[in-house]
């Protein structure tokens, strides 16, 4: 009889520990060659988590290993090279992706997509790009999906193209430095107005300053992280968080 054993890992570096080793403990297989073989099968997903299928016949206990494919957010990253999307996907894009490198993740995750065609299956990764704050073409993802049947991108799509030239690659990672650099910069004008309006309002209700925060452009996760909810009082006077203290 055969048991399989399904457990997420990280490409090439996968170990004893958990999940791996306390699963096939107790079937009697050599845990070590599992970890080697896995390794190598996963090589190539440095990196990124990956989903992988260890069958052992109970009896011999031989084995093999079926490597399945990391989530869409997971090889658009690695095709980004960045190793999280971006927080804020209206106002922060953390990376340039060329038609190209969509087409050559809806080859890759096809057999799971849900798109009849190239055409669908590119739309699908277009969609999953724009969540995570990806450009593609220099667009927003969300515009490049109404393009993809008109020249040039319907005639890369008819052909599958995936391969970029040594130049435009280093045109994508010069426009990922310059994206990166803007969201930082981005953030520390946020910081400093957000700084600002709370020194200029001390002791004032956290409502009032939440307020002109939020009218400031402040972002919710920054107004969420200087003004924590828990245990304030709306319209009690003080520092921002804090309960109003017992009368003198």
């Amino acid at each position: 009889m055969t048991k399989s054993v399904e457990v997420l890992v990280e490409g090439g570096k996968v170990s004893a520990g958990p999940p791996v080793g306390p699963t096939l403990g107790a079937l009697g297989v050599n845990i070590g060659e599992v970890i080697k073989l896995a390794n190598e099968k996963t090589a190539s997903f440095n990196g990124m988590q990956v989903p992988i299928k260890i069958n052992v016949d109970e009896e011999s206990k031989e084995f093999d290993i079926e490597v399945g494919l990391p989530p869409t957010s997971a090889l658009l990253k690695a095709e980004a090279k960045i190793e999280k999307g971006s927080g804020n996907m209206l106002t922060d894009k953390v990376a340039d992706l060329r038609i190209e490198q969509i087409i050559k993740v809806a080859k890759m995750k096809e057999e799971g997509l849900l798109g009849m065609d190239m055409f669908a299956r590119v739309k699908e990764i277009l969609g999953s790009a724009n969540s995570a704050g990806i450009l593609v073409e220099g667009k927003p993802a969300k515009d490049v999906i109404a393009l993809v049947t008109e020249s040039p991108l319907k005639e890369k799509i008819e052909a599958e193209k995936t391969e970029l030239t040594e130049d435009e690659l280093k045109e994508l990672e010069a426009e990922r430095v310059k994206l990166q650099a803007a969201i930082e910069k981005r953030k520390q004008a946020e910081e400093a107005t957000a700084q600002k309006i709370m020194d200029s309002m001390s002791g004032k209700s956290r409502s009032d300053i939440k307020k002109a925060l939020e009218e400031a452009g402040v972002s919710a996760a920054k107004i969420n992280e200087l003004l924590p909810s828990k245990g304030a009082e709306e319209g009690a006077p003080g520092k921002p968080g804090e309960a109003q203290g017992a009368a003198k």
